[in-house]
């Protein structure tokens, strides 16, 4: 149940685990750029193996910080401080069994260890010990976290025992802020229903509903309620309103084909290891939305432990794990989705989008093809297919893919896959096809939505720069341009292409001063240093324009850009053959100007990449 808010709950979850973690796994260091691989050498020595998981902690990579970790504890078995260590490497890898020993011998030197006693609480409620369960849960930590985390799944275990009124007494004692409120009346009405109190289970979701309409796990619990209670309307309404908000969500679509079709839909939850589940998936959901990855990471292992095919926890811990730039464990952990889920689909896609991160290019493209083939009328994994084709500058097949994708959207709005012309409009740019660009770039400039300002100021962008690179429409693509800089106004991209605009101008001194904003908002982009360069050349600032210049060339540029840069080193920018424009009006067209848009960011692509350059 995400929480798409920051209040005191979720600080303070994130404090109870980083209480619990040690230093090196909660760094906030740069991070890899590419998958670790499947398995490592262990050092020599105990200071080597701790120097090598504290490095691996340090950049989140937790399968190495769980190798070298465990070869440490081996070295020196009485080391505390390193168990510690061990046990929150192993944990957050997902070697549960192993993590579990650990936390055992943690809490024989130190009972009130909050994380392990959470860990052994969450073992014994697989195992259906519940009042032992209990005990640990009651061992834990101290604060608003552990409190709300250790009332919920005490609340569970005795659920699974059958005492379904302590339960629901359990429970009640959460008071607090709004989302306290929201968790408790939630997971009251699942409990509710799982023990067969119908009346307090409808009372307890109805409310939760009320409170929050735009949680899709609400929605979808409320909504699978009352559909197995007799009421189909309400569960139809429920889903079609969610639906307006966020349109084209598997689980909704799922659900509301099912109940048009007449086919029942199952409880959300089944089981008291399930509820368990699902209070752990919420609060990993809650934390991976703010950015507390690995906190995130924990809660999502143990959810899984609870409910191997928990879809949703599945999908939210890949998705974590791309964000800590590991696809190839991404990609494992996408391989487990059920192929019953409704989320199977964008599994796959996803599967292949990382691939395509990893460098494997091709079979990223042999995978999404093989998808496609498997779904040909579905619209997002052809449209995948074409940003992996972009992405590998196969510009005109994407062009050829992305419109196989707009013959498919028939009667349904537009304006939801505006993205679709955006990309095929960057494409037949880059293909050298500018009235086909054009022509996208305007629709995609007209179905964008003002709800989404970035993609709007993306679109305002790209065609808007096009235009300046061309010496066309000069005065409405400044027009556009300074609107997307008010959109996006910590953009580094957008900030370039207005003082790229200003450049092709002959407005040097104006050049210079957006390009000097754009470059301290995006100081390793060497488009953006290769402009600066040639606006420091032009205000008569040499020196510093040949610095730029070389720092643009240490920046791995584009091997097109990496010759005209170097040929600038060489012998600066020729002599203009005509005084430049010092007007908002038409220049001269000047070859020997840098030809090209610089790659902006592009704007959400509805769930199928999130990378930049068009």
């Amino acid at each position: 149940m995400p929480a798409p808010r920051r209040g005191g709950a979720l600080a303070a979850l994130a404090l109870f685990l980083a209480a619990s973690t040690a230093p090196a796994l909660a760094a906030r260091l740069p991070v890899r750029e590419v998958a670790p691989p499947q398995s490592y050498e262990p050092a020599d020595s105990l200071e080597g193996n701790f120097l090598a998981a504290y490095i691996a902690g340090a950049s989140r990579d937790t399968a190495a910080a769980a190798t070298y970790y465990r070869e440490a504890v081996k070295g020196d078995p009485r080391n505390a401080e390193l168990l510690e260590r061990s046990f929150v490497a192993l944990l957050a890898d997902g070697s549960l069994p192993e993590a579990f020993r650990a936390a055992e011998k943690l809490t024989q030197r130190d009972g009130a260890n909050g994380l392990a006693q959470l860990a052994l609480g969450v073992q014994k409620i697989k195992a259906k010990q519940f009042a032992a369960a209990r005990q640990n849960l009651q061992r834990g930590g101290k604060g608003a976290a552990a409190d709300l985390t250790s009332t919920l799944l005490t609340a569970w275990s005795y659920a699974g025992a059958g005492e379904g009124k302590k339960a629901l007494e359990t429970i009640n004692k959460l008071k607090g802020e709004r989302y306290y409120n929201v968790f408790r009346d939630y997971h009251a009405g699942l409990i509710a229903a799982l023990v067969g109190d119908k009346v307090e289970a409808e009372r307890r979701l109805k409310s939760a509903y009320d409170s929050d309409r735009n949680t899709l796990r609400i929605v979808d619990a409320y909504g699978r309620f009352e559909a197995e209670s007799g009421r189909p309307d309400l569960a139809v309404a429920a889903y079609q309103e969610f639906d307006n908000v966020l349109p084209r969500h598997p689980i909704v679509r799922d659900a509301l084909d099912k109940l048009k079709a007449g086919k029942p839909l199952t409880p959300l939850i089944n089981s008291a290891q399930e509820g368990a589940a699902e209070v752990l998936y919420g609060l990993g959901s809650a934390g991976t939305s703010q950015g507390d990855e690995l906190p995130a990471v924990v809660y999502l292992r143990l959810a899984l432990y609870l409910a191997p095919e928990h879809s949703l926890a599945l999908l939210t811990l890949a998705d974590t794990l791309e964000r800590m730039k590991a696809p190839e464990r991404a990609n494992e952990v996408f391989a487990r989705m059920p192929a019953s889920s409704p989320l199977k689909l964008n599994a796959d896609i996803q599967i292949g989008l990382n691939l395509e991160q990893m460098g494997k290019g091709d079979e990223a493209i042999a995978h999404l093809d093989q998808v496609a083939k498997t779904y040909p009328n579905d619209i997002d994994v052809i449209s995948a297919l074409g940003n992996v084709q972009r992405s590998r500058k196969k510009y005109a097949e994407s062009a050829q893919t992305y419109t196989k994708a707009i013959d498919l959207i028939g009667d349904q709005p537009a304006r939801n896959y505006w993205t679709l012309y955006y990309f095929r409009g960057t494409s037949y740019e880059r293909a050298k096809e500018w009235p086909k660009a054009e022509a996208d770039l305007k629709k995609a400039l007209e179905l964008v939505p003002a709800t989404q300002p970035n993609g709007r100021a993306q679109v305002l962008n790209y065609l808007a720069y096009s235009w300046v690179d061309q010496n066309m429409n000069i005065d409405e693509a400044f027009r556009m341009l300074k609107q997307a800089v008010d959109l996006q106004p910590r953009d580094g991209m957008i900030i370039d292409s207005l003082g790229w605009a200003y450049y092709r101008l002959g407005r040097w001194d104006d050049a210079v001063r957006e390009l000097e904003k754009a470059i301290e908002l995006k100081p390793g982009d060497p488009t953006i240093n290769d402009h600066l360069g040639d606006a420091y050349w032009r205000s008569g600032r040499r020196l510093e324009g040949k610095f730029q210049w070389q720092h643009a060339k240490d920046l791995n540029p584009e091997p097109e850009d990496l010759a005209k840069i170097e040929a600038k080193l060489k012998d600066g920018l020729p002599e203009l053959e005509k005084p430049a424009a010092t007007a908002e009006t038409q220049p001269a067209p000047q070859p020997e100007m840098p030809k090209g848009a610089p790659a902006p960011t592009e704007p959400p692509a509805m769930g199928t990449e999130t990378k930049s350059g068009g």
